[in-house]
C-alpha cells in the first residue's frame, strides 16, 4: 500500500513509492473513468524514465503508462488483468501496475511531492 504523501509523481500522473512500486494517481484514475483492460510490461524489462511500458484502455480511450524514472521492473501486477476495476477502485493500494528497480535515486528529486503534484492538478484543471 502507497501513501501518496510519500510518493513522487510525474506530470504524466503516475506515482512512484519509495520502494519502487508504481501505479497512476487518484486525479488520474478519475479522469480516465472505468479501466477495462490494462497491458502489463512483460518481464523482465528495463524502462528509461518517460518510457511508455504499460496500457490501461477504459470505456474512453486507451492511455499509455510511462516509468517515472529508470530501473528494471522486476514485477508486474498481474491481478489487474483480472481485475482492471482495480485501478479505479483502489489507485495507491491494490491497483498499481508494476514495480521498478529503481536505478538512480536521485532521478526521484525531479519527480513532484504530492503536495506539489495537488497543485499542480489544480492549475492544470484553470486552463
Amino acid at each position: 500500500m502507497a501513501n501518496p504523501e510519500q510518493c513522487r509523481f510525474a506530470k504524466t500522473h503516475e506515482w512512484i513509492a519509495p520502494d519502487g512500486t508504481v501505479g497512476i494517481s487518484d486525479h488520474a484514475q478519475k479522469e480516465i473513468t472505468d479501466v477495462v483492460f490494462v497491458e502489463l510490461p512483460k518481464l523482465p524489462k528495463t524502462a528509461t524514465a518517460a518510457q511508455a511500458v504499460a496500457v490501461v484502455e477504459s470505456v474512453k480511450a486507451a492511455f499509455d503508462i510511462y516509468a517515472p524514472v529508470d530501473g528494471e521492473i522486476v514485477e508486474a501486477n498481474a491481478v489487474l488483468t483480472k481485475e482492471p476495476g482495480l485501478i479505479n477502485a483502489s489507485p495507491y493500494e491494490k491497483g498499481w501496475f508494476f514495480k521498478l528497480k529503481i536505478a538512480d535515486p536521485k532521478q526521484l528529486d525531479a519527480l513532484m511531492t504530492y503536495a506539489q503534484y495537488q497543485e499542480f492538478v489544480k492549475t492544470a484543471a484553470a486552463h
